[in-house]
């Protein structure tokens, strides 16, 4: 019998090729793995976020379903779509409070201390990093997807490396530039 890994893969080619059974065939096998992504989302959330970790899954895999034109090479690609899908539902709630409160009261904070290069605790706006990764991305686009895979979709290094298709060292390398970029952006955006 095919270890869950292969299976997933088999299922996702399966996806890609048309066969409608496979998203419901692979729900119970990435399952775990997408509440670990949303945990991590949900860790850097405020305290007493509302949305669930159960939820968010159920809400962004069936986002990832309606992808039409769903082309997943493997599961580490499968995990970093997911999670970015994660992440677009989480600034959208954001945005969606922030407009209840009309600007008032604290805006929902993360950390990006995470990793291999220490930053300090302090926490910082979800769309402000949303909106910083974004200007990454635009000139340097290797970067935007690095902060995505390590700090949205909580791959190691070794995963990154994988899905970018470059060696584990770069992974390590451009990490430490790209969060410490986001941290000076992001500061000097918060005006300290």
């Amino acid at each position: 019998m095919p270890d869950s890994a292969s299976q997933v893969t088999q299922l996702l080619a399966a996806w890609r090729n048309g066969d409608p059974e496979a998203p419901r065939k692979l729900m119970p096998l990435v399952y775990d793995r997408l509440r670990r992504i949303a945990r991590q989302h949900l860790a850097r959330e405020r305290v007493g976020h509302t949305v669930e970790a159960t939820a968010l899954v159920n809400e962004a895999f069936l986002q990832v379903v309606r992808q039409e034109d769903a082309q997943w090479k493997d599961r580490l690609q499968f995990f970093a779509f997911s999670a970015q899908v994660m992440r677009r539902l989480l600034v959208a709630y954001a945005r969606r409070r922030s407009r209840i409160k009309r600007g008032g009261g604290k805006q929902d904070r993360v950390s990006i201390s995470q990793g291999d290069v220490a930053a300090p605790d302090k926490g910082i706006d979800v769309l402000a990093l949303h909106e910083a990764l974004h200007r990454l991305a635009s000139f340097d686009p290797r970067k935007g997807q690095l902060v995505e895979l390590r700090f949205f979709a909580g791959m190691n290094v070794q995963e990154t490396a994988e899905v970018l298709g470059i060696a584990p060292i770069t992974v390590k390398r451009e990490w430490s530039k790209a969060r410490a970029w986001l941290y000076n952006e992001l500061r000097t955006e918060g005006g300290e």
